[in-house]
């Protein structure tokens, strides 16, 4: 499949850049991911104009424009969707945000301010992308996951997922909560400490904290190292909103 079917057909919601199985796990699509870096290599270096006039990318990948008819709010004020991103009907894209080559941003989710969609992450149904929530792109190694965000999600301000990571349907992180492969994450609720680049499961409430670094010389001053913490699971009907100000609180 040649580069310009791959980023047509991604525009569209024809294909995605990972798929779930009938299991419920995520596989990533190997040969989407294989155009996109087909794209990039095809692609030449262009001045645009109009209104990205002084910007210089590739002349294959510009920003996407919309209608009223497509259903997108983009909100003027220096947010972009590059090509090859798919937006459903009833996302709004507060400014300024980027949504990356690959993404999919599925119906009646809000992307606010200061966000990032990076390339290739997969964003579900009615999630609330808080200002400031970074999710990392994966390109290469093409095997690799995206990120992924599933139904219901709800991100609180600042929240960085990158490295493939999982976030199941329903789940709230709380504002400032990092995850990574490298992150532990532990379950005060079930009193266990989940795999490392483990997905986060699903209703889960999660928080960012800390634990001590192992060795004594890094005990004696007091050193701690961040993780996060998943200290209770809402049920579906919960607001996630409220769920996360009471846990705050």
């Amino acid at each position: 499949m040649n580069w310009q079917v791959v980023l047509a057909q991604l525009e569209s919601g024809a294909l995605r850049a990972a798929n779930q199985d009938e299991h419920g796990n995520w596989q990533a699509n190997v040969e989407v991911k294989q155009g996109i870096l087909s794209a990039f290599k095809a692609g030449k270096n262009i001045s645009f104009t109009d209104n990205y006039q002084g910007f210089v990318d590739k002349d294959n990948l510009p920003a996407r424009q919309f209608t009223p008819e497509e259903g997108v709010r983009l909100v003027p004020g220096g947010s972009s969707v590059r090509a090859g991103a798919y937006v459903a009907e009833g996302v709004i894209i507060m400014p300024p945000a980027y949504i990356n080559v690959g993404a999919y941003v599925d119906s009646g989710t809000m992307v606010d301010s200061h966000a990032l969609i990076g390339s290739c992450a997969q964003v579900g149904r009615n999630v609330h992308v808080s200002a400031a929530v970074q999710l990392g792109g994966v390109l290469e190694p093409v095997g690799a996951s995206p990120v992924i965000v599933e139904d219901g999600a709800f991100l609180g301000a600042g929240v960085v997922v990158v490295e493939g990571i999982v976030i199941k349907k329903g789940a709230v992180l709380a504002p400032g909560v990092s995850l990574s492969k490298s992150v532990p994450v532990y379950d005060c609720v079930n009193q266990q400490m989940r795999e490392r680049g483990a997905e986060i499961p699903e209703h889960a409430v999660v928080v960012p904290g800390t634990r001590p670094v192992k060795g004594e010389w890094a005990q004696a001053q007091g050193l701690n190292m961040a993780c996060a913490l998943i200290v209770k699971y809402r049920d579906e009907q919960s607001d996630a909103a409220l769920e996360l100000e009471s846990v705050l609180r």
